[in-house]
């Protein structure tokens, strides 16, 4: 599928009844705000901060960059094949945490990325570029699949932040953050592929939640117009459930 074959905010189909009935008696909601690095994800989230009854996780770099006084991430950075899996099962303890914060009522948890696009984009990309051993990723998709047995993480929708490399690219240099400095575009153009085999293509299984797609390649401006008319269909819960993105983005 080629990129200017995909609408960005494509109309889902009907919602199933069962899922329907059993969101219909829920009274809180958790939103997963996925995409690329530089697509906006920032611009999303502080704008639902001025909501009372909204909960915002940002991705929790803080414990990333102080594990006992060293800073994981940069080790990460330097020495990836020595460093990805331990990592990554940083990433997604800290990322469990905030999908297991109890949940207050009539309210919504927004969480900036999850456990679900640790595993089918960051452990994924580590994998198919030969960064990781085979051996610790086997270990990492064990851990995976045994939280998906054992906990209850539940998702009511994943918002995609969907935006080309080259304006992700040009975003990390004008935001010029002292981690994001050696981002290669090569690395940016292999998450985009991969944000879109899971989001959008279905190549990693079923998706944990209906998927809302928005264009994000717009200016950081007309991007906030557009998060601002969904923000009540966000936060309400108004936007049916979608079962099949791939055959809605033609």
């Amino acid at each position: 599928m080629e990129d200017d074959e995909i609408i960005p905010s494509p109309t889902p189909s009907p919602p199933r009844k069962d899922e329907k009935k059993m969101r219909s008696i829920k009274s809180w909601k958790t939103v997963l705000v996925e995409g690329n690095i530089g697509c906006g994800k920032s611009t999303f989230l502080n704008y639902f901060k001025k909501y009372s009854n909204v909960t915002v996780l940002a991705e929790p770099v803080g414990k990333w960059t102080d594990v006992m006084g060293y800073n994981a991430l940069e080790l990460m950075y330097k020495d990836a094949p020595r460093w990805s899996c331990a990592f990554q099962f940083l990433v997604t303890l800290s990322m469990l945490e905030h999908h297991k914060l109890p949940e207050k009522p009539y309210s919504v948890k927004m969480m900036e990325r999850s456990i679900y696009s640790a595993r089918h984009c960051f452990i994924e990309n580590l994998k198919q570029n030969s960064i990781m051993p085979d051996v610790d990723h086997s270990i990492l998709t064990a851990w995976h699949n045994w939280v998906d047995v054992n906990e209850d993480v539940q998702v009511d929708l994943i918002v995609y932040l969907r935006a080309t490399p080259e304006v992700c690219a040009n975003r990390i240099k004008t935001r010029n953050r002292s981690e994001e400095s050696g981002v290669p575009i090569e690395y940016l153009k292999a998450l985009h592929v991969l944000h879109d085999d899971w989001l959008l293509h279905n190549k990693r299984g079923k998706l944990p939640a209906p998927v809302l797609v928005i264009n994000a390649d717009k200016g950081l401006e007309d991007l906030q117009q557009e998060i601002e008319g969904l923000s009540q269909d966000i936060l309400l819960d108004l936007l049916p459930y979608r079962d099949n993105q791939e055959e809605e983005c033609r």
